[in-house]
């Protein structure tokens, strides 16, 4: 079985061929353009669909709260504006004619590294996502729990700040305006008005710079505030933590050193991990499951 599988987040699309063995091939990875909206997107996802041939999968993978049984987008933040209600798997089917799963990216992510990557063998974990936003997955006795409405796993819209940042989903004081990698960008900004990305802000010669390390840790407080009341509502044994931005192991070990002094006892079992397939996982998660329908 030969799968094209794409994986949309809000800076970057990914795309590449998975075979039968769920090995990834022609990979690459070309700007989301989200600000241009829903349509934009889907516009890009046709046309690189259509330089391929002989495809008998088409499994994408998607930022936005997704309806997986009919491939639709729906809900989607200002993140990606005019995606709400997007008909994905109809729109792609029409097209092309070849069978299309879609799923939300971080549960996508969740089952590469519940089959292939840093949960393998765990039947219970959580995992988020770092990025433009925080995205989070559930996944309980073997399986992606969804909620009611397809929804379940908004960890970067809990509130941590009463009356805070106003967030694109229309509230205040949420996760990802805080701990989300777009927060640091912009809080190493106002601090330095300096502009970079994630992998410039860890550059050695950036990093080592007082007033961004500064920065860096704030932020990663920010992210074990969000951790601490994830796990005192799930008590898991697991969160696997994803994103370009978890590459670095600094964030790992300084969230490691911090995080179970500030926890109750009984809940510092908790084993917190990087993500072993990097940005690869939300392509590997939903050609996996692409594969069973």
């Amino acid at each position: 079985m030969k799968i094209l599988a794409f994986d949309i987040g809000g800076t970057n699309i990914k795309y590449a061929l998975v075979s039968g063995k769920f090995k990834l091939s022609d990979k690459h990875e070309i700007p989301t353009e989200a600000e241009l909206g829903g349509q934009h997107i889907i516009n890009k996802i046709k046309s690189i669909i259509s330089e391929y041939k002989d495809i008998d999968r088409i499994a994408i993978s998607t930022a936005g709260q997704v309806d997986s049984e009919n491939g639709i987008v729906v809900y989607s933040t200002d993140n990606i504006p005019y995606y709400t209600g997007m008909m994905v798997k109809r729109i792609i089917e029409n097209e092309f004619s070849i069978p299309t799963y879609v799923e939300n990216d971080v549960n996508a992510a969740a089952m590469g590294e519940a089959v292939f990557g840093a949960a393998k063998n765990d039947s219970d974990f959580l995992s988020l996502t770092f990025g433009t936003g925080v995205g989070g997955a559930i996944y309980i006795n073997n399986n992606l729990y969804k909620g009611s409405v397809s929804s379940a796993g908004e960890f970067g819209h809990m509130i941590t700040h009463a009356g805070g940042k106003q967030c694109t989903c229309g509230g205040e004081g949420c996760y990802e305006c805080y701990a989300s990698t777009k927060a640091l960008i912009d809080s190493v900004k106002r601090s330095t008005g300096l502009e970079m990305n994630g992998r410039e802000i860890f550059a050695e010669n950036n990093f080592n710079k007082p007033e961004i390390r500064s920065e860096i840790d704030k932020w990663i407080d920010e992210i074990i505030a969000g951790l601490i009341n994830i796990i005192y509502i799930f008590n898991p044994p697991k969160i696997v933590l994803g994103g370009g931005i978890m590459n670095e192991s600094y964030i790992i070990d300084l969230i490691d050193r911090k995080i179970y002094n500030k926890l109750m006892d009984n809940y510092k079992n908790v084993n917190i991990v990087q993500s072993k397939l990097g940005n690869d996982a939300g392509m590997l998660g939903v050609a996996y499951l692409s594969s069973k329908i």
